[in-house]
């Protein structure tokens, strides 16, 4: 293998990793959303936090007149839009090369 070939393929092992952890954590927010976690918990208190940075984009973008609806749905776009994209563009440099 060359190492340009062993480059790209590292680039598009970190963009996928990437991808996987910001999906991870929104849906991980989603979850203990969903599940009532406790907000004055710092670790919930932080994943909330990184979701919503995370999320910045699609947040609140459903106008659901149920809460839940509006978070699964807002958080859950970003975290497929981050998937998708971050597999795509690894796939695309992995085929370059």
């Amino acid at each position: 293998m060359t190492s340009g070939r062993s480059n790209t393929t590292q680039a598009a092992r970190v963009i996928v990793v990437l991808a996987d952890v910001m999906a991870a954590i929104i849906g991980l927010w989603i979850l203990m959303y969903l599940l009532g976690a406790n907000r004055a918990n710092e670790l919930v208190e932080f994943i909330q936090t990184v979701a919503r940075w995370l999320a910045g984009w699609s947040h609140d973008l459903f106008t659901f007149d149920e809460t839940w609806a509006r978070v699964v749905a807002g958080y859950g776009l970003a975290a497929v839009v981050y998937l998708v994209v971050g597999h795509l563009v690894a796939g695309r440099l992995l085929r370059r090369h």
